[in-house]
Formats: structure tokens, C-alpha cells, sequence
């Protein structure tokens, strides 16, 4: 991950390897937080493969933390599935 402007409110994070899949998905999670005022991204070429993920807070909370929010959130959200998933394969699978 790169980011422009590290210590501001508003910041564009360059995500490499990735696509729609994290991006809309991570987008809606900051977009949950109530300090985020903007949030978005954009594919640069269909033939890159990275993102360019925006982030602009309301009033000094810097972009960073509700970008790191977002990423841990996500993450708990893809663990309950996976968890989930396992739970009722194994349950399917004995019964």
C-alpha cells in the first residue's frame, strides 16, 4: 500500500494486486464510519492491477485510522463467514 499525504484528512491509498472485489467491499465499510465524509476508489486501467482508494474525514481525524478500521473490519466480517461456512460444512458432513 502507498499512500498520498499520510497526515491529512483526505488521502489516496494505492492498493497493488487488487480490484472491485476489495475495493467495493472495504468502501463500504469506511463508509459505516460517521467521520468519513468521501470514500471511494477507481480501477486506473483495466490492464493494472491496483486501485486508487480515497479517503476525506470531517475535521482533524486523519484518513488513516478509518482506512485501518475499514481493513480490520473487514477482516472480522470474512472471518465470521469463513467460520460460519466451516461450522456447517462439518455439521453437514457428519449428519
Amino acid at each position: 500500500v502507498q499512500a498520498d499525504g499520510t497526515e491529512g484528512n483526505c488521502v489516496t491509498f494505492v492498493l497493488h494486486d487488487e480490484d472491485h472485489t476489495l475495493g467495493n467491499s472495504l468502501r463500504y465499510m469506511v463508509m459505516k464510519n460517521p467521520d468519513v465524509e468521501f470514500c471511494g476508489y477507481c480501477i486506473t486501467h483495466p490492464s493494472e492491477s491496483k486501485i486508487n482508494f480515497r479517503i476525506q474525514t470531517r475535521g482533524a481525524l486523519p484518513a488513516v485510522e478509518p482506512f485501518r478500521k475499514g481493513l480490520n473490519d473487514l477482516m472480522g466480517v470474512c472471518q465470521h463467514v469463513l467460520n460460519t461456512f466451516e461450522v456447517r460444512h462439518s455439521w453437514g458432513a457428519q449428519g
